[in-house]
């Protein structure tokens, strides 16, 4: 029996070690679920689709390319949110947007949407298969689209056309999933070191693209006696093992890599496409390395701009420099790295009291208790603070964001998509109440599928980071608080523990129990609403006067007047920095 459109799609994604596609099923999308089904590839049936394009967004991130996909209308629009996080990301996604009878089409159809209009600007190739000859090149040009740009790749297709019987193509089907060594031209490499040589104090700034460079990034800290900073995005891959670490810089950062950046002759980025460029320094001089030339000299005036994969750029770099001898400056940026690191262990040391829990506290249990290859998806505001000041890298964890896109609720359906492709691996959620509570329903895929999802809810009954901004703005806060559901008992009602957490001292021994045991678990911690906004151990007015104008400060860029109130009085602004 001839196969139709449908079955030789999926076949092709077999051969492309496709393992499962996120999805809700219905209409337009029934033929190709029926040829899942008799496949090897397995249909996760979420309950929205933008948890699936969340999930496949973190299964691609992880193991280097996902598929989800969305019914016609309705389908299409949910996937949106997830879609634009995967391609913000660069990381490699196939979406299978099924859609009306190709004779509606123009017609103002029951749930017609222009799937080529709507995922235009979040994808790197969308295209319509309209005839069977179309279907295996569309297909292989679209996965190699997607893993050889970094990025979402879309293909419209019809309901009645993935019905329609096969035809075999001319061209190939196999995906190539190349791995060429860029670099600069020896000349390019020639003029770069002799800028390092000339520098006296070079701080490095890495990003995501410099994550497969650890040792080479250690190995040139090392050499030019030179700190390291890195973003959120490169925490979890340049941390380990680097001695001369100084930690984030940006909006969730530190004021020690700030202050090394700030304070250095040359500023080398590697492989980030850091968005903040108030929190660039301007009167020294900065190199910018990054396979994608086109991100060259958009955040910041550039000395040199040099298109290369950092690790074998380094590795050709190392030869032509010369070590530095002077280590003043590095010993310099350590010892103010080990202050902010001292001092933010302050608020750890404060547990907090009954429901008013520090949430910094929380982080750092957590981050003492999971395994040292823990995966974490943290969710946009006040968790990623606490992910980003708290969790350690160890070389094997990895942490999963919202971190390009800035969406709401993605921790929880990008841990589904983690837990799904790595089955072995602790992960752990770490949600807000605001993130929980806006895809709530699919708490019940996590307990359909029996993922061991470890979900921490950082319950302030607040929006946060909202907040905050609010009264950064000099506005009082309006309308974010969260009169929220009992998490836990939703848990249960959902299949699976959850257990609410009221008093500092329960902390320890709940995290412990929740990640102990076998299958999902939601532990619901009861959080200081004022954590961040708030520090103690000084009156209101002072709190309110200095919470007010220190974040001005920071969100502005301003960190030269942070870093003089941090000399002469950092105690009473750790948590702000």
């Amino acid at each position: 029996m001839a196969k139709n459109i449908a079955e030789q799609i999926v076949e092709m994604l077999e051969n492309a070690n496709v393992k499962r596609i996120y999805a809700v099923t219905g209409d337009s999308l029934n033929h190709l679920n029926i040829a899942v089904k008799k496949s090897s590839i397995e249909w996760i049936h979420v309950r929205h689709e933008e948890v699936g394009a969340y999930a496949a967004a973190a299964e691609a991130e992880l193991d280097g390319f996902a598929v989800c996909a969305g019914s016609c209308g309705p389908g299409h629009v949910h996937l949106i949110n997830g879609v634009y996080e995967a391609h913000k990301s660069h990381v490699p996604m196939l979406v299978i947007a099924s859609t009306i009878p190709s004779d509606e089409m123009g017609m103002d159809y029951f749930q017609e949407t222009n799937t080529i209009k709507l995922f235009d600007d979040c994808s790197h190739y969308n295209q319509m298969i309209t005839r069977p000859e179309q279907v295996q090149r569309t297909l292989q040009t679209a996965i190699q689209h997607a893993i050889s740009k970094k990025g979402v790749a879309v293909i419209g297709l019809p309901g009645d056309v993935s019905e329609l019987d096969a035809e075999e193509g001319s061209t190939s089907t196999q995906i190539f999933r190349t791995n060429p060594v860029i670099r600069p031209s020896d000349d390019e490499l020639k003029s770069l070191a002799n800028l390092i040589n000339e520098s006296k104090k070079v701080t490095l700034y890495c990003g995501i693209g410099a994550g497969e460079a650890n040792a080479e990034v250690v190995e040139l800290s090392k050499l030019l006696k030179a700190p390291v900073g890195y973003s959120f995005r490169g925490k979890m891959a340049i941390q380990p093992n680097n001695p001369n670490e100084v930690g984030l810089t940006g909006l969730l950062g530190f004021p020690s890599a700030y202050h090394a950046m700030h304070e250095a002759d040359l500023v080398l980025l590697l492989g980030t496409d850091f968005p903040y460029q108030k929190f660039m320094p301007v009167k020294n001089k900065i190199v910018q390395i990054d396979e994608s030339p086109e991100r060259l000299g958009r955040r910041a005036k550039l000395e040199l701009g040099l298109a290369g994969d950092v690790k074998e750029t380094i590795k050709a770099l190392l030869p032509l420099l010369e070590e530095k001898k002077d280590v003043h400056f590095l010993n310099e940026q350590l010892a103010f790295y080990e202050k902010v690191k001292e001092s933010q262990l302050e608020y750890v040391k404060d547990f907090g009291k009954e429901d008013a829990i520090q949430p910094e506290y929380v982080a750092h249990t957590l981050d003492q208790l999971a395994k040292k290859d823990a995966i974490f998806t943290v969710d946009t505001g006040m968790c990623c603070v606490w992910g980003a000041r708290f969790i350690t890298g160890t070389g094997e964890r990895k942490m999963l964001g919202s971190f390009n896109h800035g969406s709401m609720a993605n921790a929880m359906p990008m841990a589904i998509g983690a837990s799904l492709a790595h089955p072995g691996r602790e992960v752990i959620a770490m949600c807000g109440d605001g993130g929980l509570s806006m895809l709530l329903g699919d708490m019940a895929t996590i307990f359909q599928y029996k993922l061991p999802v470890k979900l921490i809810v950082f319950n302030n009954r607040t929006l946060g980071m909202v907040k905050l901004e609010m009264e950064v703005g000099g506005m009082p806060d309006n309308e974010t608080d969260m009169i929220n559901p009992d998490f836990a008992m939703v848990a249960q009602a959902m299949g699976y523990p959850g257990k609410n957490v009221h008093k500092p001292e329960e902390v320890e021994s709940a995290i412990k129990e929740c990640l102990a045991y076998n299958g999902p678990y939601l532990l619901n911690i009861f959080t200081n609403p004022n954590a961040l906004a708030l520090p103690p151990k000084i009156d209101f007015d002072q709190v309110l006067g200095m919470t007010k104008s220190m974040a001005q400060l920071m969100l502005g860029g301003k960190m030269e007047e942070v870093l003089d109130t941090v000399k002469t009085n950092y105690k009473h602004i750790k948590g702000l920095l």
